[in-house]
């Protein structure tokens, strides 16, 4: 008994870690100690579970055979924990900024994965009883439903991520057949635990549920673009929240609950929050699919060769030295020339010869949501010099110059001008208010949008071509043999 109150209270004081550390996550400055919390807590979850966590044995008859037993196969336990710990700690260790999102996904998946386990390992200790009440058996059920479509969604955007799978695939009646299998995947699971299927076939029926969800799972995301991707990626987050809720109702473990609620509400908070800033709504994400990753060069519209100007590091290092304004603004091209580094130094160069340096934070540049933050972090930026989108717009018109790096879409006109245009409506930076608008690319490809840019042809406007990080370093060296 005493060993059930002890339980109890590890995990009271490890949900209050999880949210508190959540709390912390809200603020750049404290988001790694709040990581530490909560990873902290999930300790003394895991640690109390292992070792104070009972259960009763059970007849077919359901009669108590054997009460207060503790968790056996303790070394299975502890060697998948160790395994885990280990390429956690390697894979954390080595990935790059750019392969971020790309981990998260993953990661996410796996949460996905162990939820829909967890219901098929229980369901047959339920399903075959006939005294199990409707709403723990839809708990099971929804727990695999949502835990498989997490898996298998997050796999796919995974491979998009990383480039495995870069095609646009778009099936014939994709939002019939899409619509086709969640209703069939809902009504089978309230078939389920509605009892309507016999014990005899119960089994059969609980995998074909699992395969529906996979497919489901698939094709949800399989269609959606790039451009979209930071809503997905919160969206399936929220689902395995929601997955990990239902197990920890299933085994009334207050930790896992609450580590499922908090998970699954800030996914589902964070989504809005995506689509209000692209001011799309959350069905136009999942049955539009706009950006679809196009790689051509698209400088032609209307039939007409559209000019562009261009400039060097060190004209550009001229006009930002006589400055007396620069905002920046963060892409996912900065990102994958791993240059956060030395735009830091750019920075702080022309702070010290009394310009004026601010950062503008689009909610949806990146691979996902956060990144051009956790990638400024990362080279120590002051947050206070990260200004989000609503703040930042007003005062593009008081700027001398505007550089962009690696940014496409967030910075597309089109998204005001343009009604015919896949991303019209969509807030975006107003860079093109700026007295100078420079822009740095590889080259004049579309962005994930997979649309051309008129900013790039603007008078205002200057091209300056070449990876990142090397363009940067170039003008580091320019600026401080001024």
């Amino acid at each position: 008994m005493i060993g059930d109150y002890i339980l109890e209270i590890a995990y009271l004081i490890a949900s209050v870690l999880y949210i508190f550390g959540l709390k912390m996550m809200s603020d750049p400055k404290t988001a790694k100690n709040g990581n530490l919390w909560a990873a902290a807590g999930m300790f003394i979850a895991i640690v109390a579970t292992i070792t104070l966590y009972t259960y009763d044995i059970k007849n077919d008859a359901g009669e108590i055979i054997e009460k207060g037993v503790h968790l056996g196969n303790k070394l299975w336990i502890g060697g998948g924990i160790a395994i885990g710990t280990i390429l956690g700690y390697m894979m954390a260790k080595k990935v790059q900024m750019t392969d971020m999102p790309q981990m998260v996904s993953l990661f996410n998946g796996m949460g996905g994965a162990c939820a829909a386990i967890i219901g098929l390992i229980e369901f047959p200790h339920y399903a075959h009883n006939p005294d199990s009440s409707f709403l723990i058996l839809l708990t099971i059920y929804a727990g695999v439903v949502i835990g498989s479509t997490s898996f298998a969604g997050s796999m796919i955007a995974f491979l998009k991520l990383n480039g495995n799978l870069n095609k646009d695939i778009r099936l014939p009646f994709y939002n019939v057949m899409n619509t086709g299998l969640i209703i069939a995947a809902v009504g089978l699971t309230i078939c389920l635990a509605g009892g309507h299927i016999g014990t005899e076939s119960v089994d059969i029926w609980v995998y074909i549920l699992l395969g529906l969800s996979l497919a489901y799972g698939v094709l949800f995301v399989l269609p959606i673009g790039g451009a979209d991707m930071p809503v997905v990626i919160s969206l399936l987050n929220s689902f395995t929240g929601m997955a990990a809720a239902f197990g920890g109702f299933l085994y009334g473990n207050m930790a896992m609950l609450t580590g499922g609620i908090l998970v699954g509400s800030a996914g589902t908070i964070l989504t809005v929050v995506m689509c209000n800033a692209m001011n799309r709504s959350l069905s136009a994400v999942i049955f539009g699919a706009f950006g679809t990753g196009g790689v051509a060069a698209a400088a032609v519209g209307d039939g007409k060769q559209k000019s562009y100007k261009q400039t060097s590091p060190s004209d550009l290092a001229v006009l930002l030295n006589y400055s007396s304004k620069v905002i920046i603004v963060p892409g996912y091209g900065l990102a994958v020339a791993q240059a956060q580094h030395v735009v830091h130094e750019l920075e702080s160069i022309l702070t010290s010869r009394g310009v004026e340096v601010k950062y503008a934070i689009h909610p949806v540049a990146g691979r996902m949501p956060g990144h051009m933050n956790v990638l400024l972090a990362e080279s120590n930026v002051e947050y206070d010099k990260l200004v989000e989108m609503e703040d930042i717009n007003p005062e593009f018109s008081t700027c001398d110059v505007v550089l962009v790096l690696g940014a496409n879409d967030v910075v597309n006109p089109a998204a005001k001008e343009d009604p015919s245009s896949p991303i019209y409506g969509m807030p975006i930076l107003n860079v093109e208010d700026a007295k100078h608008t420079v822009i740095n690319k590889r080259s004049m490809n579309v962005g994930y949008a997979g649309i051309d840019n008129d900013l790039f042809y603007r008078d205002k406007s200057s091209m300056l071509f070449g990876d990142a990080k090397k363009v940067l370093a170039e003008l580091v060296s320019e600026l401080k043999a001024l």
